[in-house]
């Protein structure tokens, strides 16, 4: 029995991609509660966030490859999606889950974001019960790196977020802010940073709506905006200058045909559109309409690089200090070898090169290239 990383990133696939392999918080419990019954598995644990899509697994995975994994969870997939899949094994898994939890992997190294996403999906899976013994200590240990590479090293440092970036878009587009209305679709964390953003370059008329109004009006609150119900919201577009959608709705609220009749209201004032969404809140044939600018999370990533000197710097220290405890972990499961683990992922492990035994493609991407 092994440890195995099996999933998808922002680095192997674009969010079309993505977006179909996505799994909305509110579907975990039953999406982790089918990855039990999969054969083989002995424990799991899934991180899906907008910039990936990776399922945790124990058990004897050596010889299944990559998409006949994804085959049997998500019975739907296309033909050529093995070219965005991966599978990392054994050490490799713990690496990468170290890199990850640390911002390291993250669209914008060094965010802090995902650090509390995953600490989500590991307590969705102790609350199914899908997580035992080894992914237990795993995850555990991945938040003690997490948090030291942050306390112990400048990777945060002049990071930017996807928000911020959305904003300086913002400010070369319209310039001063001030006069702006900005409507803020969602109250989750990522429409929370954008508005704060927005509200520190000088916003003051921030509206925002979430289906639960209570959220919509605590997130007012902090941005001196004002809250509108979810239903109400579209008598509010003709107005817009820009618009922020991060909800958790499982398809497109913003279509071609809903958002062309009040375009044509606003006489080709420009909208700026910015769809954090996974999946995508605001269909892609919306950028068709003239005046409209839409971005969406691949729009923005290259241009959400923070500073790459700080980086260059920084990216040693912390790949020591995670090399540390890659082999900290490597120790524990020596140590458990002889007593509760009799045959567990240890035998995975190899002291000199630091890669997996056996087959090449156990600790490679289908991709060829590290996610």
């Amino acid at each position: 029995m092994s440890i195995f990383c099996f999933g998808l990133s922002h680095q192997t696939a674009a969010v079309d991609v993505r977006e179909r392999f996505a799994i909305p918080e509110s579907a975990l419990p039953e999406a982790l509660a089918r990855l039990k019954t999969m054969p083989g598995v002995a424990e799991g644990l899934i991180v899906s966030t907008c910039n990936r899509t990776e399922f945790y697994v124990t058990g004897e995975f050596r010889e299944i490859p990559t998409p006949t994994f994804f085959e049997s969870f998500y019975r739907d997939s296309r033909a050529g999606d093995e070219r965005y899949l991966f599978r990392l094994w054994a050490n490799q898994c713990v690496r990468h889950l170290f890199r990850v939890v640390s911002g390291l992997e993250s669209m914008v190294v060094g965010e802090t974001e995902i650090f509390g996403q995953i600490k989500r999906a590991y307590e969705f899976a102790t609350g199914a019960k899908t997580a035992g013994k080894l992914l237990n200590r795993l995850f555990q240990k991945s938040f003690q790196v997490g948090k030291q590479v942050r306390t112990s090293t400048a990777i945060t440092r002049g990071s930017v977020s996807v928000g911020s970036v959305a904003v300086d878009l913002a400010e070369q587009i319209f310039g001063d802010l001030d006069g702006c209305k900005i409507m803020i679709l969602g109250a989750g964390e990522n429409s929370e940073k954008t508005a704060k953003a927005f509200r520190s370059r000088g916003a003051e008329q921030i509206f925002v709506s979430n289906r639960s109004f209570e959220r919509a009006q605590a997130l007012a609150t902090l941005t001196s905006g004002r809250a509108i119900h979810f239903e109400d919201w579209e008598k509010e577009f003709r107005d817009l200058d820009i618009l922020v959608s991060s909800t958790a709705a499982p398809h497109a609220i913003i279509t071609l045909d809903k958002s062309a009749p009040f375009l044509r209201a606003r006489r080709h004032r420009p909208l700026f559109m910015i769809d954090l969404a996974m999946p995508r809140d605001i269909d892609p044939a919306v950028r068709k309409l003239d005046g409209v600018f839409l971005y969406d999370l691949d729009s923005l990533q290259s241009m959400a690089s923070g500073d790459p000197q700080v980086r260059r710097q920084e990216s040693e220290k912390c790949h020591q200090l995670i090399e540390h405890h890659v082999q900290d972990f490597q120790h524990w499961i020596e140590r458990t070898q002889s007593t509760n683990f009799p045959s567990i992922i240890a035998q995975g492990f190899d002291h000199r090169a630091g890669l997996g035994r056996g087959d090449p493609a156990d600790v490679l991407l289908q991709s060829g290239r590290a996610p």
